[in-house]
């Protein structure tokens, strides 16, 4: 006679494939058990004019005519802006043995490479300035840099006005 050839390492594998597949089985059933139904119609979802999605379907008749010619395609242009191109900051540091340093923007913390060829004057690290930015190969670069003046704002005395109209009054 011989020897099954079952060993207990197959049964055991055996009896986890059949547990597995009960497991797999009252699931199923479970689920069937519980659904609710609907079918298609609980899945669907619509979209509506805005881009929102919603359960029922959009009613087209409400729907807006819309003109193609009113239909912007591209970025909008933008409306003449007063800019002005003179910026102010801070030399944050200059080499002077190499020639070049960098700008930093009082108003934006933006930094900017400045050469020594785009200065107009001499000026030294911590000294505030006057520049304008151009397009350079590895960034913006500041140009036309100037030690910083100060605007101060037209002040007209109330006397010269007074003045001008006494004069306007002899004549």
């Amino acid at each position: 006679m011989g020897k099954s050839q079952e060993t207990f390492s197959k049964k055991e594998k055996e009896k986890k494939r059949l547990k597995k597949r009960q497991e797999k089985a009252m699931k199923r059933e479970e689920r069937k058990a519980n659904a609710t139904g609907g079918g298609l119609d609980e899945m669907m979802a619509y979209v509506d004019e805005y881009g929102n999605i919603v359960d029922e379907p959009v009613d087209l008749t409400k729907k807006k005519k819309v003109k193609a010619s009113s239909i912007q395609i591209g970025v909008p242009r933008r409306d003449d802006e007063d800019f002005d191109p003179v910026l102010e900051g801070r030399l944050a540091f200059f080499k002077e043995d190499k020639g070049y340093g960098f700008i930093k923007d009082l108003n934006s913390d933006e930094k900017y490479f400045v050469h020594i060829n785009n200065m107009m004057e001499e000026i030294r690290e911590n000294d505030k300035v006057n520049f304008e930015i151009e397009k350079g190969p590895r960034g913006m670069n500041a140009i036309r840099v100037k030690k910083w003046v100060k605007k101060e704002p037209k002040v007209i005395e109330p006397e010269a006005v007074d003045e001008e109209k006494g004069a306007g009054e002899e004549e």
